[in-house]
């Protein structure tokens, strides 16, 4: 095996950081191809807690070699911004991160219309981040985006920036009736990110091709999770990119036919940050978790998750949509201390059971779930070191899932640092290790 993908299976906020983290331990090279400064990825190790936004989270392991990709939209200041920090941490950045000359770039402009967008939809906001990606990538569809190519070309910088700047000028006094942005302003401040970020411009999309017809473990990261996918998630809930494991494989360049393993991720619970429907949600989460002491909070917006149980219907259709071979479940130490899991089997809807998510997004929000009961366990998993050392009712909660969802767990994590993780299969060497 040599290239992987990890996936969010859910809406995002599973603990992808986590399980990249420990799968870069054999990965060579970690490839960002989607989304922009709106993801966040948490890793612990030991002591200290590293929040990454844009550079891949296998920057962490000092062998590793980093890609952002075409298919993202960078922020060239708040990616400065979060190099300077992990440099200052000890970790070392030169000759070690890339980024794609097709990637496109987030101006100020991008964030002005996200602000003034949403504003404007007033109860119909979809709870955007504010950070400009939608804008960002509307841009590269309307082929007025400007890439990191023409940004870091300081004369074809200043070109695009006018003709673009123009366009959206117009665009916030006249519909908006906001004040025009300074170019000037604008393009001596981008300027000087853009001779800061010169020296990590790479072809990124050939390097990767490389490194995977060469046999050298590749690990693609997923941002995001499966249901805030533009065309598959729950719209227009969703965020601006495709999150789905095809998605990945596009902005990275790569064909599905070189993916090896598609690793998806779950807690064994459901959250969800921002507007949307959340079908297993229970109101009073506190009831199971706490927020703060369970990492609850968004790692890029710090809003409280909602949360509710696992849904397996969710799941079933994250296994079709991004061809899953197994998944990771997360934080099952969250339900150490409560007396009856329910895990959604099924919806119904005006009278009807469904096995699969409707297609209407105001459907999805009017299912009522039907649940299986599992007892829980009752006891502490955060030590457990082997498969075999969990208590029988956990066990017997994750064959439940395994069974409902119809794919297998390969890892599991009880807890946040690097060895609070069991590893069933190894994704880069396919291991199966005995369980009972």
């Amino acid at each position: 095996m040599t290239c992987v993908i990890v996936v969010g299976a859910q809406w995002g906020d599973e603990g992808k950081g986590k399980v990249i983290d420990l799968l870069t331990k054999k990965a060579k090279h970690v490839v960002r191809s989607q989304g922009g400064n709106n993801a966040g990825h948490t890793i612990v190790i030991g002591d200290e807690e590293f929040k990454l936004h844009l550079i891949p989270s296998g920057i962490l392991q000092e062998h590793t070699q980093c890609y952002i990709a075409a298919g993202t939209v960078i922020d060239p200041k708040v990616l400065l911004q979060e190099i300077r920090q992990i440099e200052d941490r000890g970790i070392t950045v030169k000759g070690r991160l890339w980024i794609s000359p097709n990637a496109h770039v987030i101006f100020p402009h991008h964030q002005v219309l996200d602000q003034l967008q949403e504003s404007r939809k007033k109860e119909n906001a979809v709870g955007t981040t504010g950070r400009g990606i939608g804008p960002a990538y509307a841009d590269k569809a309307n082929r007025l985006g400007i890439r990191i190519g023409e940004f870091t070309h300081k004369t074809l910088f200043r070109d695009a920036l006018e003709h673009a700047l123009a366009l959206k000028n117009e665009e916030f006094t006249k519909l908006y009736q906001a004040p025009p942005l300074s170019f000037d302003d604008i393009y001596q401040e981008y300027q000087s990110y853009a001779e800061q970020l010169q020296m990590y411009v790479m072809n990124v999309e050939n390097r990767v091709y490389e490194a995977i017809s060469e046999n050298e473990n590749t690990l693609l990261e997923g941002a995001q999770g499966t249901f805030l996918d533009i065309t598959s998630g729950t719209y227009p809930f969703v965020t601006s990119s495709n999150t789905v494991a095809a998605g990945i494989c596009i902005g990275a360049g790569l064909g599905p036919g070189h993916i090896d393993h598609t690793l998806g991720v779950v807690k064994a619970y459901t959250t969800r940050v921002g507007e949307g429907p959340l079908p297993t949600q229970v109101k009073d989460a506190e009831s199971f978790l706490n927020h703060q002491k369970d990492r609850e909070i968004g790692t890029t917006t710090g809003r409280k998750r909602r949360a509710g149980w696992f849904d397996a219907v969710l799941i079933r259709e994250s296994v079709r949509l991004n061809s899953l071979d197994s998944i990771a479940m997360m934080k099952v130490d969250i339900l150490d201390k409560v007396e009856q899991i329910k895990v959604c089997t099924a919806y119904r809807l005006d009278g009807k059971e469904y096995q699969y998510l409707p297609s209407l997004t105001q459907d999805l929000e009017r299912v009522e779930p039907v649940y299986q009961t599992f007892p829980g366990w009752m006891e502490s998993t955060v030590n457990a070191q082997t498969y075999e050392e969990l208590p029988e009712n956990a066990k017997n909660y994750l064959k439940g899932i395994e069974a409902l969802c119809g794919v297998p767990i390969s890892l599991i994590s009880i807890g946040p640092g690097r060895d609070q993780t069991i590893l069933l299969k190894d994704p880069f060497l396919q291991e199966e290790l005995l369980r009972s």
